[in-house]
């Protein structure tokens, strides 16, 4: 009864709490990872050579680097270059920029499947480059793209964790705090990794529901 007491007066509100602070996380940075993947991930495909070798720096580097790491820098690092951020904008900004170069990576495999000859019939219909990448290269490559995405969203959910590294006092962060307190690690933790198990199943349900409504018929996501 005690420990009943406990978990639904003192653990729950915390967690809770920080669980705001994780969606709070999550949903700017997928945006904006899915945003930055998309636009990175043309210009590796249709860009200058220049502009080709940028972008594939930017995905060595931020797929190279450990994700706690870039979070180090972009919070403890950058005040030495005179730049402060916040705990929740270097997240943000950390979480954006590597998810940005995983998908980018998924959307350059979708632009290179689709079949060179869509590419000469748009041209000899007048398309320009840019009416071409927009109105038949990125809506059959968005949906073959989409479960790879997917899957690096679910993953953005479960590295949001790190945040708290960085003194963002997410879900993670408040469970760490409560157990350092009652030094009651494995109750406390079983409770936020279950937590993560719903955010995860959830964000898993809704991609399903957001690929079943995209598909085409007689369109296979994975056909080359």
């Amino acid at each position: 009864m005690e420990e009943l007491f406990f978990i639904q007066h003192e653990v729950m509100p915390a967690l809770l709490r920080g669980l705001l602070i994780s969606v709070e996380l999550i949903i700017p940075s997928a945006l904006c990872g899915i945003v930055i993947g998309v636009v990175v991930g043309v210009l590796r495909v249709f860009g200058h050579p220049l502009v080709v070798r940028l972008a594939n720096t930017y995905v060595l580097i931020f797929r190279g680097f450990p994700l706690v790491v870039q979070l180090f820098i972009w919070y403890f690092g950058l005040p030495h270059l005179g730049i402060y951020l916040s705990p929740f904008v270097a997240s943000v900004v950390g979480f954006s920029l590597c998810s940005g170069a995983y998908h980018s990576e998924y959307v350059r495999g979708a632009l290179l499947s689709i079949k060179r000859g869509q590419l000469l019939a748009a041209q000899s219909l007048g398309f320009t480059k840019l009416q071409m990448i927009f109105s038949v290269v990125l809506p059959q490559a968005f949906r073959r793209a989409l479960p790879g995405c997917g899957n690096e969203i679910i993953y953005l959910i479960k590295y949001s964790s790190l945040a708290y590294m960085i003194t963002c006092i997410e879900l993670t962060g408040e469970g760490k705090i409560i157990a350092s307190e009652t030094f009651k690690y494995t109750e406390i933790f079983l409770i936020v990794g279950a937590v993560y198990l719903v955010l995860t199943t959830i964000a898993s349900w809704m991609l399903r529901r957001v690929e079943n409504r995209l598909r085409l018929p007689g369109f296979d996501h994975y056909a080359m």
